[in-house]
């Protein structure tokens, strides 16, 4: 039969839960709003979604340049996944969010580029999803967020 426990244990949870953490870090931009640049609980590392801002100046590089943003924003999720000890052969999903379905190509180049470096040719790239969305700011053309399991 079954088992209709409701308690916060069920699902083969240890006795002990396990708390989610942030992870911030100087080396990306600063969340903007009431969330951390990542949080992890079980192994499961989520980075919120960074845009191609430069850390230090917490401005928008290269407005008007996807290949530049894509770059830009791709070192501030890996910034964040080193915070955590992580790196980009641990992410399982990458999702990238465009302003302009016209970038797609550009936004491709850089991010096929960047991966290739970081990654090698023997490491098996993340998954991925790109969607054309209203982004909150006119001169950010591109948002990516991760998904990884540590170690």
């Amino acid at each position: 039969m079954p088992s209709t426990d409701n308690s916060p244990n069920r699902n083969n949870r240890k006795d002990t839960p396990v708390s989610k953490t942030s992870v911030n870090t100087a080396n990306a931009p600063a969340s903007a709003h009431s969330f951390p640049q990542a949080a992890v609980k079980n192994g499961v590392l989520q980075v919120s979604g960074q845009g191609p801002v430069d850390p230090v100046s917490n401005e928008d590089v290269s407005p008007g340049d996807v290949h530049a943003q894509t770059t830009r924003t791709l070192r501030n999720v890996e910034a964040i996944l080193q915070a955590a000890g992580s790196g980009l052969a641990d992410v399982l999903m990458l999702r990238v969010y465009l302003a302009d379905q016209d970038d797609f190509a550009a936004m491709n180049e850089a991010y096929g580029a960047y991966l290739a470096e970081r990654l090698g040719a023997d490491e098996v790239a993340p998954c991925r999803t790109t969607v054309t969305v209203g982004l909150p700011r006119r001169t950010m053309h591109i948002e990516i967020d991760a998904l990884a399991v540590l170690d």
